[in-house]
């Protein structure tokens, strides 16, 4: 299997609420190697809002590598010895041979007790044809509508300019066209970078309904003839 690479997203607290992709991680896992890298988006978060350097990884401008995962990123799943951690993965779409590296990619590695996120780097075939899974964000605000959703119904996705907290965000629609929720606000960039370059076609559909927190898994497929995604400076490691 080759190297797999997850992104670390840092929530400011306070003021701004706004969300900045902050590291990399990159891991093959057969290879028993892992190694973080601070990115340009980490540079951006320190000089706006004071981004504080992680105890684990406390040079800016380090090259961190291991043999083993990270526990920043180990602690954000479940142990395999827990009773539950079948029902888990199955909440997760995924079989028991799913690696770390698999369920922090659909996950999220949300913990409550930091405001740090994982998401998994999208990558294009040669085509240009994408696909990535998310967990729906804002559901609870719409429960009656969420009730009603089935797996494997199709979905719209639509990118909205003027929320008015976060200004642009992607929308998730019914067939109908009832909204449902949003997509987590790291694919904004670049679906209205590719949105630039020409007309896209993006479609999304329910995966799982889950009666837990992490409610209503989407997958979202897409086409990106020219758009290189997650290539901006923000995502760029501060080392080679």
């Amino acid at each position: 299997m080759s190297t797999r690479t997850l992104f670390l997203a840092w929530q400011d607290n306070e003021p701004s609420k706004a969300w900045f992709p902050v590291g990399r991680l990159d891991a093959d896992v057969e290879r028993s190697f892992y190694r973080f890298r601070y990115i340009g988006g980490a540079k951006r978060a320190q000089e706006e809002v004071g981004f504080p350097l992680l105890i684990e990884f406390p040079d800016l401008n380090g090259d961190y590598q291991s043999a083993e995962l990270f526990p920043l990123f180990q602690n954000r799943v479940m142990n395999r010895a827990r009773p539950d951690f079948t029902d888990y993965l199955h909440s997760l779409d995924l079989t028991e041979e799913a690696d770390p590296i698999e369920i922090l990619s659909t996950n999220g590695g949300h913990r409550v007790t930091d405001s740090y996120e994982v998401f998994p780097k999208i990558e294009k075939d040669d085509t240009g044809s994408f696909s990535c899974r998310f967990f729906l964000r804002g559901w609870r605000y719409i429960k009656d509508q969420i009730g009603r959703l089935k797996h494997g119904e199709e979905l719209h996705v639509t990118l909205v300019l003027t929320n008015p907290a976060t200004g642009l965000t992607v929308q998730i629609q019914t067939e109908d066209y009832c909204m449902i929720g949003w997509a987590p606000r790291y694919l904004v960039a670049d679906l209205v970078a590719a949105m630039a370059e020409g007309p896209s076609r993006y479609e999304a559909k329910v995966v799982r309904i889950n009666p837990q927190k992490q409610r209503v898994l989407i997958e979202m497929r897409g086409c990106w003839s020219k758009h290189e995604p997650m290539s901006g400076e923000d995502f760029k490691p501060l080392v080679n």
